[in-house]
This record gives structure tokens, sequence and C-alpha cells, in this order.
């Protein structure tokens, strides 16, 4: 026969038990947050995330936007990475086409990926892009380079948006980053098909 529990026991066990569930609520919101904010921002194109769009508009304005290309590498990232045109003007929702080139400058294999962002960030959810390099794993090969393709366009909405329509000018910055896919990276993979 086991003995009777305190009644101060119940409530020790409750006390502690509180802490340990908030730990564990709040480690779940946080492996939680990242997506979450991702996809907050893809659907609604806060801080400068551009859309993806599957068509070109139909409607093509008068009004045009100078588009800006810029490009970052992450310290101790040993590749070259430049916009071939620092800058392209386009009428509002016609299509544009930007090159990129990227080009290992070690001696060994080197994974590495791209994100990207628009300012000013209320073009963010105007700025539209039909095909791009963005977010996939790429393996350069020791001194391999490549041209990479950008294909976008400015959404004619941008002109009913009171907080948008006076923007003439946006930016379209990537920044690469050695993937996390670094180690499992096979030193004969052939590059893929951008998209």
């Amino acid at each position: 026969m086991s003995a009777p529990q305190k009644p101060g026991a119940k409530r020790l066990r409750t006390t502690a038990l509180l802490p340990l569930a908030a730990v564990a609520g709040m480690l779940g919101l946080a492996f939680s947050a990242v997506p979450l904010y991702d996809a907050f921002c893809k659907l609604t194109g806060y801080g400068g995330t551009t859309m993806v769009a599957d068509a070109a508009p139909s409607t093509v304005l008068d009004q045009r936007m100078n588009v800006r290309f810029d490009a970052n590498v992450t310290p101790g990232l040993p590749i070259a990475f430049a916009p071939k045109q620092r800058e392209q003007g386009l009428r509002i929702g016609e299509s544009g086409l930007a090159l990129y080139t990227v080009r290992n400058t070690s001696d060994e294999p080197v994974s590495v990926i791209a994100t990207f962002n628009v300012t000013p960030h209320a073009a963010g959810q105007y700025f539209a892009k039909l095909e791009c390099f963005c977010f996939q794993d790429r393996v350069l090969q020791p001194g391999e380079e490549a041209d990479l393709p950008v294909v976008y366009f400015v959404d004619p909405e941008i002109v009913n948006d009171p907080d948008a329509r006076e923007i003439h000018t946006v930016t379209l910055s990537y920044t690469y980053f050695r993937s996390t896919t670094q180690a499992a990276a096979p030193a004969a993979q052939a590059p893929g098909k951008e998209g």
C-alpha cells in the first residue's frame, strides 16, 4: 500500500509543469515563426517580398517604371556575383528580362542559395517574377560561371494603391549565402533548370 500524497505535492507538480509547458509552447512558436512570417510576406508583399506569377498581365500601361538591380554576397563566400545591367526602364505591366552573373572564385565546389527583396517595400506586392534563380540551391564547381535570368513585371494595380502609385523606381536586390546543403553537394552535380 502506497503512502498518501501530501496535499501540497499535487500543487508542486502542477507548478513545475506550467513553466515546462510554457517553454515547450514558446519553442513551438519559435520554430513556426519563420515559416508563418515567410507565408505572410509572400501573401502580402510585406518587407519587399515579391510575388510569383504564372503569366504577365494582359494590360500594359503608358506609365513607366525604372528597375534597378543590386547584388550582394555574404562575407567569406568565394563567389563573384553581379547584375549584367544596373537599371532597366519598362512600362508598367510589361515583362522585363534581367541577367545576373555568378562565378565560383575558389578551387572547391561551393553550394549557394540566393534570397531577394524589393525596395521601397510598398512596391513588393506589385513586383512579380515569372522566372527566378532565388531560393534554389546551386552547386558551383571551381571556376564555374553562370548567367542567371530573372523575368519580371510590375503589376498595373500599383497605380491604384495610394501608398505605391507615386513610386517610379524600384530596386531588386539579391544576396547569395552559403547553402546549408554544402556538405551534401556532390562534386559532379549538373546545374538544374532555373525557375
